[in-house]
């Protein structure tokens, strides 16, 4: 089970902010292979839930009030790191993402811009495909809803 922390960007400390960032760098740039520009200036806007394991992030997501990102409430930069997947953290993190949209900002439609090949992961969590595949930094993606 995680400890999840919920926090604007001006609560985190330097720490978490460095641990967040170090997590998204291991996994969309190296582990993906994948050169982009993840400091994107929407940190600030967004409220970041991260997961712990034993004190160890392991797990984060950022979500968005709706207009912040997309015209509905959104969720992205959803990691896990690669040696804790096998304990299903991703379900955990996106529960707590979806319920601090709930609580935050009283939401329950949800977008999100999800890599094709977790689409199965995000029906799962109740979310639908809309649209056409389409590729964002030269990986395959689609758009989700949860209502």
């Amino acid at each position: 089970m995680l400890d999840i922390k919920t926090k604007f960007f001006k609560a985190l400390t330097t720490q978490e902010l460095y641990d967040l960032l170090q997590l998204r760098s291991e996994v969309f740039v190296v582990e993906q292979n994948c050169v982009y520009q993840d400091v994107d200036g929407k940190d600030q806007k967004a409220l970041h839930i991260l997961g712990y394991k034993n004190d160890q992030l392991v797990a984060y997501t950022r979500v968005f009030k709706p207009g912040d990102y997309f015209n509905e409430a959104s969720i992205g930069r959803v990691v896990v790191k690669e040696k804790e997947r096998q304990y299903k953290f991703g379900y955990d993190i996106m529960k707590a993402s979806i319920e601090a949209i709930k609580n935050h900002y009283n939401k329950t439609l949800i977008r999100i811009s999800a890599q094709t090949y977790l689409k199965r992961f995000y029906n799962n969590l109740d979310f639908i495909e809309v649209g056409e595949e389409y590729l964002e930094d030269g990986i395959p993606h689609i758009n989700m809803l949860k209502s």
